[in-house]
């Protein structure tokens, strides 16, 4: 194990936050007239302080470590990264909220960070600007990864590089058509920094102020779902900022290298590429469905109205943004259902959404009608294809790996969850378990979208906490950590 390398990146990761911290105080300096802003200036030096010192400690000690990384160090490194990178997140809130415990604290940093959403604050109204600036930035950096920020400009790593995105992110580095990873990374940053201007122009245009309209960019395109405001997106009254949102939303549950492919007007992959194609008609289905519910049980509310609702409800629960622009927890049974299979269902591959995601959903089905067909005809000899490319066996046997995994985690974090929570009803259990794990941010009963998860124990919200961070990391990275193999000297 090349722990010099490691220290050396996860110095570079403390990099990135130092200099979101600096934002933050940018921030606050701008608005220095308000008193909380004085009162947080200190929280934010103090916070900027520590980073920067625990960043230097990891650069002397990773100073003369060889630039070669293999798959241990770079699993290693992604792990530890996250870890490392959501107990720093959480020096803001315990240094400027006050009263904020430890668990608050690094529950909130990590919910950020993975894009989950969650929140343990009843009155976020009461925080400072720079600090609800920092809460939503910590969604966009996190989007695509703090991990993949740094290594876009890593020209030392060389295949490093490679190794480091494909564990962090959900995509196969081999999808990039650079032949240089670094230039890979580069343009999916570049298309995400386009998408975030684009989006905040538009908030900017349906009404939002500047503020909010960039924090609502980071928050939406990262398919976060942090707000600045108690009542979420609902306080803004406005359905231009609600369609807005769907645009948003729905684009950043889109497959990035989809839409870095539009971009170059590769147009037959409108209509080729099978994941997006689903996606987008899952989206549709179910928004109808919804609607037409609504329609039937509230007759009195307008149509469009319905339409609009379905329609924010579905793409923020698909794309794990998490937002919530009515109490849903006040529908009908069945749209509960129907959004607790879009929560597992979640985005695209290669997109900032949590979830299964859909290729894996694809490839699940069409292996276990192959084997339904192959219990009566047991000569059968078919290839599964995928986008009109035929998907080899090791391939198929990853994905359906990682399901039954992923499905082992959730029981056993089921069955923990209601150890720790005995007086949580287990609709409240199970939504908490779903939305932890596939980073959503809001369920149903204790934990539904006008309710927090502040009244879950410390020792609970720093589970959930490491539940968020294998979520995101789809468990490999963290799992990892545990294993004592991972540690020896051997390559």
């Amino acid at each position: 194990m090349n722990y010099r390398i490691i220290s050396k990146l996860l110095g570079m990761i403390l990099a990135t936050l130092d200099i979101t911290f600096l934002a933050s105080i940018t921030i606050s300096a701008f608005y220095w007239d308000d008193p909380r802003e004085q009162n947080a200036l200190h929280g934010w030096m103090l916070s900027m302080g520590i980073t920067s010192m625990l960043m230097a400690c990891l650069f002397f000690i990773g100073k003369k470590g060889r630039n070669r990384i293999l798959r241990k160090e770079a699993l290693c490194s992604i792990g530890l990264g996250w870890v490392l990178a959501s107990l720093t997140g959480a020096l803001p809130y315990l240094l400027i909220v006050e009263n904020c415990s430890l668990s608050n604290a690094i529950f909130e940093s990590t919910s950020g960070l993975t894009t989950t959403g969650a929140s343990v604050f009843a009155d976020i109204e009461s925080f400072p600007r720079s600090l609800l600036f920092w809460r939503c930035m910590s969604q966009w950096i996190g989007g695509l990864g703090v991990v993949v920020f740094f290594v876009a400009i890593l020209s030392f790593l060389g295949a490093g590089a490679k190794i480091l995105y494909s564990h962090e992110s959900s995509a196969q580095a081999s999808d990039m058509d650079a032949s240089r990873i670094q230039k890979g990374i580069l343009s999916i940053l570049g298309t995400y920094l386009f998408l975030s201007l684009i989006s905040a122009i538009f908030y900017y245009l349906a009404g939002m102020d500047p503020f909010n309209a960039t924090c609502y960019m980071f928050t939406s395109i990262s398919t976060g779902g942090f707000a600045t405001y108690n009542e979420g997106v609902a306080a803004f009254h406005n359905p231009a900022v609600e369609w807005a949102m769907i645009i948003v939303m729905a684009i950043g549950g889109t497959n990035f290298f989809f839409l870095i492919r539009i971009f170059q007007r590769k147009w037959h992959e409108l209509t080729s590429n099978e994941e997006v194609n689903i996606y987008y008609l899952i989206i549709l289905v179910f928004s109808l469905a919804i609607t037409s519910i609504l329609f039937i049980d509230y007759q009195e509310i307008p149509l469009d109205r319905d339409i609009r609702l379905a329609f924010f409800q579905v793409i923020s629960i698909i794309t794990t943004s998490g937002y919530s622009s009515v109490d849903f927890q006040q529908w009908p049974p069945v749209c509960h259902a129907l959004l607790l299979i879009l929560m597992i269902i979640g985005g695209c591959s290669g997109s900032t959404a949590g979830g299964l995601k859909i290729i894996r959903i694809i490839v699940a089905i069409k292996t276990c009608f192959l084997d339904i067909l192959k219990s009566f005809r047991p000569r059968l000899v078919r290839p599964i294809h995928y986008n009109k490319n035929v998907l080899d066996r090791v391939t198929t046997e990853k994905i359906m790996t990682y399901v039954v995994q992923i499905t082992g985690i959730f029981c056993i974090g089921l069955t923990i969850l209601s150890l720790f929570e005995f007086n949580v009803s287990f609709e409240g259990i199970f939504s908490t378990m779903t939305s932890c794990l596939f980073n959503i941010g809001p369920g149903f009963a204790e934990v539904g979208p006008s309710q927090n998860y502040d009244f879950y124990h410390d020792h609970t919200k720093i589970f959930l906490s490491l539940i968020m961070i294998m979520g995101r990391l789809e468990l490999y990275a963290i799992l990892a950590l545990f294993t004592a193999s991972l540690w020896k000297r051997f390559s």
